[in-house]
């Protein structure tokens, strides 16, 4: 569909409370966040949740850097890997994430079972529905990327409110066309 696909290789990432943003590891994931228009998050997991390793990368992201804003209003898919039964615990907690870093977070999601029995020996996942199931979720996030391409500081874009106009707000559902 056009896209250009790089990858983070987390090896060597250091925990955030253990290093400074200066460190060459940071540094290459916070301009793979600024250069993309839109992410894929994979995670395994573990012990009913996201690796250390996947947050710790989230960590390192910051919502702003000067003017610039690495995730607000770009997209983001989501994915889990599960050694045991599946479980749509990971991408959950990624979701969370995503929406607290003002990502666009597509509907679609993958959740992978018993991921030891999907790959071949060279690494490549096998033929089927699960694999179709990836290339579903990640057509469908080129396609919220060409949406939102050129928007997203206008989809970031926050504009400050009076407090006033919010009092004795009640719980109702809003409708809007």
């Amino acid at each position: 569909m056009g896209g250009e696909v790089r990858i983070h290789d987390a090896h060597c990432l250091p925990l955030p409370d253990d290093s400074t943003a200066d460190h060459p590891k940071v540094q290459e994931l916070r301009q793979l966040s600024i250069w993309s228009e839109g992410r894929v998050w994979i995670s395994p997991e573990r012990h009913g949740n996201i690796t250390g390793v996947m947050k710790a990368q989230v960590d390192w992201l910051p919502l702003s850097e000067g003017s610039v804003r690495p995730t607000q209003g770009r997209t983001l898919a989501v994915m889990q890997v599960s050694g045991g039964s599946q479980s749509f615990n990971a991408v959950n907690s990624l979701r969370v994430l995503g929406r607290w870093m003002r990502m666009i977070t597509i509907p679609n999601q993958s959740s992978m079972p018993m991921a030891y029995k999907e790959f071949d020996d060279a690494g490549r996942k096998k033929p089927g529905s699960l694999y179709d199931r990836v290339v579903d979720v990640c057509e469908e996030l080129m396609k919220f990327t060409f949406l939102t391409r050129g928007r997203a500081d206008y989809l970031a874009e926050r504009k400050e409110r009076e407090p006033e106009r919010f009092k004795g707000a009640s719980a109702d559902i809003g409708f809007v066309k």
